[in-house]
């Protein structure tokens, strides 16, 4: 083989080499590259499960705080509920002591007036009727004494003004020497049982002349 052919091939060989530089140095541009994404890629999925790991717990107390308030909610708002029941309860219970007479009172003001009236139909200057007088009295006072002793109480409004919860008004009759609606006079008195009306008073109430 000749001298120029051997320069000849040497020349060639030189001339591929720079072309397979440049082939391998992208393949390694390659490879740092995607060496490079994935480190991104885990970093980006080690800092997911961080925020993940980090949310988790808050997110666990903060439901347990909702039940915690939840719970004690409900547990105010039993004890008030039990608090009314026990009120209510309680007062039941004082009602039904109070007023146990209620109906047993009234059966009894009947016999009450009747003494009364039997009382009043009496006459004080016969001698002969004293005895009965005194006897009715004394049964009178004895009967009055029990309803006191029970907290019954007469209503006998004479000379007041008429009071629509306590009396009830018979007929209206004009009186110039009295205000209006003021009681004249009382048929029959009231009662009440603890406070509370049994029986209202029957009265006679002046009007305007």
């Amino acid at each position: 083989m000749s001298r120029e052919t051997e320069n000849d091939q040497q020349k060639d060989q030189n001339a591929v080499q720079p072309e397979e530089t440049v082939v391998n140095s992208a393949e390694a541009g390659n490879d740092q590259a995607g060496k490079e994404q994935a480190r991104s890629e885990k970093l980006s999925n080690e800092e997911i499960e961080q925020e993940l790991l980090q949310e988790e717990p808050v997110s666990e107390t903060e439901q347990l705080q909702q039940q915690v308030a939840d719970a004690n909610d409900n547990v105010l708002r039993i004890q008030a509920e039990m608090q009314n029941m026990r009120r209510r309860a309680e007062r039941d219970v004082e009602n039904a002591h109070k007023f146990a007479l209620d109906k047993f009172s009234a059966d009894l003001l009947p016999v009450v007036d009747n003494l009364e009236r039997a009382l009043s139909a009496i006459n004080a200057e016969d001698d002969s009727q004293k005895a009965i007088a005194e006897g009715i009295e004394l049964t009178l006072k004895s009967f009055l004494d029990v309803l006191v002793r029970f907290k019954i109480e007469a209503v006998d409004p004479a000379g007041q003004p008429f009071d629509a919860n306590l009396h009830q008004a018979v007929s209206m009759v004009p009186n110039p020497d009295m205000e209006p609606n003021t009681v004249m006079d009382v048929f029959q008195k009231g009662y009440t049982l603890n406070g509370r009306l049994i029986r209202p008073a029957m009265v006679v109430v002046s009007s305007a002349a």
